[in-house]
């Protein structure tokens, strides 16, 4: 019997980002699951005091972000042989759209890296701690080695 149907792997390109698929890979044989990986490119504002608290990110820069994470994506997918419907590339928050699409596409396990951040940069949250905090699924963060 298997624990898991469908395992979705979150990737940011780290270099980190073989080891967590590694993982995810691994648990998608072991239960025999599907897999699925997505990528979201963080859709943050640039403040600026001169102007104003939020200037928004010019059009033509998302364009050649998703250009190249999705150039990214479907090397990383290929390699891990996730079929192009499992494949998603998403604009906006990173933790928001994670549990969207676990939750649109029946995930019952989301894969993500996690540094295990302490002080500051946990009291600002991280991607690992916002999914795991509103996924209706299980989560698993992969910690990852620090330098």
């Amino acid at each position: 019997m298997s624990l898991y149907k469908h395992i979705l792997f979150a990737t940011d390109f780290t270099e980190h980002s073989n080891e967590v698929a590694t993982k995810a890979k691994q648990l998608a044989t072991i239960n025999n699951a599907e897999l699925s990986i997505v990528h979201i490119v963080d859709y943050i504002p640039i403040t600026d005091a001169a102007y104003g608290p939020i200037i928004p990110y010019d059009g033509d820069l998302i364009e050649q972000l998703m250009s190249s994470a999705k150039e990214r994506l479907a090397k990383l997918a290929n390699d891990l042989g996730v079929a192009k419907k499992n494949q998603w590339l998403e604009t906006g928050s990173p933790k928001l759209e994670l549990v969207r699409i676990a939750k649109e596409n029946k995930v019952d396990l989301i894969v993500v890296g996690s540094h295990g951040r302490h002080g500051l940069a946990l009291l600002l949250g991280s991607t690992a701690n916002g999914v795991l905090h509103h996924a209706k699924c299980d989560v698993l963060a992969v910690r990852l080695k620090n330098d």
